[in-house]
């Protein structure tokens, strides 16, 4: 209900002796308040109502009254409202001197007194008073009939969805739930459920699932979400969605949990089923290439080790070559691809119902999207391989590489292997994990110039306490220490870094180390070097010894943000290439924002200064001039809440770029666009 309108709300008066009345009622009307007068008490019980802002009476009228009639209709007033009252008492009978007078406070409630003769400005002042006490009873009507309507739609909302509700307190263990609730646990609408009910309905295999997600949420605020079963009282397995979040009091301390329940019977019992007809057909596929392994085992394990090592060696000569074309062509083919992909997307975006012209397009884009996909690895390759991983003998491993790592090295350097009997296997890809030994043992033939030895071991390590390269467990680490020339601090601390080199300029590509920490990476272990000038480098290949027998974990990955609609922003676009510029221009437009190229750092600066305003900066990376991270810490400087997205081609930003700011990687469609706006707005 909205608010009473000014004009309804008035003053009701009962002064039914003498002048009081006709005074009271001048006195409001100057001040610019509303009244009526009451001639009788009956009169006024009659016409009380909510548009009744206060009353005025006098003393002597009410002292023989039957007040039982106004005292029941001020017992049944609404919640919200405490209807004000003005007494006018007799000259010194205030309330403090006159019990009478205070007894009316008793059956009244609110009650303000006015000894006569009174002042025109003490009457006024009380009679605003009351009307604002009014007032503010009238806003709190208006609050709690809100509060009671989204109550209705929310109890509709979460019975039309199949919802059932629950707040759990956590100091008390209190569980609160609504008759839907129960019913997803088996129970009756009018039947108790306490949270040692909701423990003894999951399924015995899952409260420790439950309990350990509960403790998550409390430790961390994140929502509560899980699935688990269920076991009704009439002894049938069922399943239930739990869903939740968690509240804070003024302090931060969490004090109760408040979710949503569902039932996922069906769907639990569907996954089931699936989980079991894809374990029969894998042990069928297994079974099948057992027989088939173990029938060309020998003849296949001779012919692949071979193949795979001459390949790794194309491999590493290939990369070699590739990473010295990296830098530059990739960079120019993605602003190329930028371009392509841009327009072909707008322009399919205009050409909706030329069925050929779309089929032409598309073909395009899946072309300049391979191109797109082609050059982001030759800027990250050591980041992205693909791995086959499984179980590996590593000791098998290094002793058959032996005589490749001697014919690669040259006959001035001398591999000495050290390999322990009964090393467990590892859980790796054979393939990378003799590439990686071939680089570190290039990386350290490069490292003597004037010959030397390199020595190859293996051992088996226990990683006991948590660390920031890899968890705890058992490894073996592989290890290949030179005799060279080593490396300072600063110097190691940046040798893993991609495109970092300490060789001449065209005799390597820095892509070496960063590819084998990339494969510790992915193998979930770690790549340590230790160096010091003059006395050699070693390096070592963490790798987790393999638990085959153990269930794989399936990872989930993170779903993608919404892509929320964002409303027009005026947006400074800053690209050294024309076309580029145009490109990102056409799709920021089409996307309905306002739109600013520039071609340079300097005149995004001067835009900037002249007091020209920008919701957003996009700015390319790679630019004459002033780079694109310069101008960002330059804007930053002037404005610093204004969002900034970096473009660029670049897997890893070059040394020296330290800015933290939201990235787009070259080349992007509209949708990745539209998809990044809405994240930073």
């Amino acid at each position: 209900m909205a608010p009473i309108p000014e004009r309804d709300v008035y003053g009701l008066i009962h002064a039914p002796m003498g002048r009081d009345a006709q005074i009271a009622a001048a006195l409001l009307q100057e001040a610019g308040l509303t009244s009526k007068v009451a001639s009788t008490l009956d009169d006024l019980e009659a016409t009380l109502n909510d548009n009744v802002a206060f009353v005025v009476m006098t003393e002597e009228a009410l002292r023989f009254a039957d007040l039982r009639p106004l005292a029941a209709w001020i017992e049944a007033q609404p919640t919200w409202s405490d209807l004000p009252f003005i007494i006018l008492t007799a000259r010194g009978g205030g309330p403090e001197r006159n019990p009478a007078a205070a007894r009316l406070s008793e059956v009244l409630g609110n009650v303000s007194f006015i000894e006569r003769p009174f002042h025109a400005t003490t009457f006024i002042s009380v009679a605003r008073s009351a009307m604002r006490g009014r007032r503010r009873q009238y806003d709190a009507r208006t609050r709690m009939e809100a509060l009671d309507e989204g109550e209705r739609r929310l109890q509709t909302a979460l019975a039309a969805g199949r919802l059932g509700a629950w707040e759990l307190d956590l100091s008390t263990n209190l569980l609160t739930t609504s008759p839907t609730c129960r019913g997803i646990f088996g129970r009756a609408a009018d039947e108790d459920f306490t949270y040692e009910d909701l423990l003894s309905a999951i399924h015995p295999d899952d409260v420790g699932r439950m309990k350990e997600a509960v403790r998550k949420t409390l430790e961390t605020g994140a929502d509560y979400a899980i699935a688990y079963r269920t076991l009704w009282p009439d002894g049938s397995a069922h399943g239930a969605e739990i869903r939740a979040q968690l509240h804070r009091d003024r302090t931060g301390r969490p004090i109760k949990l408040v979710g949503v329940s569902s039932d996922v019977t069906q769907r639990l019992q569907a996954e089931e089923q699936q989980r079991r007809l894809n374990e029969m057909l894998e042990e069928r596929v297994a079974e099948r290439t057992r027989e088939l392994e173990e029938a060309h085992n020998l003849v296949l394990a001779e012919v692949g080790q071979r193949e795979r090592a001459e390949e790794q060696l194309r491999q590493a000569q290939k990369m070699e070559a590739i990473g010295q074309l990296t830098g530059g062509v990739a960079h120019d083919f993605n602003n190329l691809l930028m371009a392509i992909l841009a327009n072909l997307d707008l322009l399919r975006k205009h050409l909706v119902g030329d069925l050929k012209a779309i089929r032409l397009i598309d073909g395009a884009l899946q072309g300049a999207q391979r191109g797109a996909s082609l050059t982001q690895r030759l800027l990250a390759f050591a980041r992205r391989q693909d791995l086959q991983v499984g179980s590996v003998n590593l000791g098998g491993l290094v002793t058959e590489m032996k005589d490749l790592l001697q014919r690669s090295v040259g006959s001035r350097i001398a591999i000495e292997v050290d390999v322990p009997e009964n090393l467990p296997q590892v859980s790796a890809d054979p393939n990378q994990v003799e590439l990686a030994l071939l680089n570190l043992a290039v990386n350290a033939r490069d490292a003597m110039p004037d010959g030397g030895s390199i020595h190859v071991g293996l051992r088996e390590a226990d990683q006991r306490e948590e660390a920031d390269t890899c968890a705890p467990g058992r490894y073996v680490v592989l290890s290949v220490r030179d005799q060279g020339s080593g490396m300072d601090a600063e110097t190691l601390q940046k040798a893993i870094e991609p495109f970092f080199s300490t060789k001449e300029l065209g005799k390597g590509t820095g892509l070496g180390l960063s590819m084998v920490h990339g494969l510790a990476l992915q193998l979930n272990g770690r790549l340590s070097l230790m160096s010091a000038l003059g006395e050699g480098t070693t390096a070592e290949l963490w790798i987790p010894v393999s638990t085959a027998s153990a269930p794989e974990q399936q990872l989930v990955a993170p779903s993608a943000p919404s892509s929320n609609e964002v409303g027009p922003k005026k947006i400074l676009l800053v690209d050294d290439d024309v076309l580029i510029a145009m490109s990102s221009a056409d799709m920021l437009s089409d996307l309905g924002h306002e739109v600013v190229e520039v071609y340079s750092g300097k005149d995004a600066l001067a835009l900037i200064d002249s007091g020209d305003h920008f919701d957003l900066l996009i700015t390319d990376y790679s630019m004459p001039g002033m780079t694109g991270a310069e101008l960002a810490k330059a804007v930053q400087e002037r404005i610093p809440s204004m969002p900034i997205l970096l473009a660029s081609g670049y897997v890893e930003l070059p040394p020296g770029a330290d800015i933290d700011l939201a990235r787009l990687a070259k080349p992007y469609s509209q949708d990745q666009l539209a998809r990044m706006l809405a994240k930073i707005f």
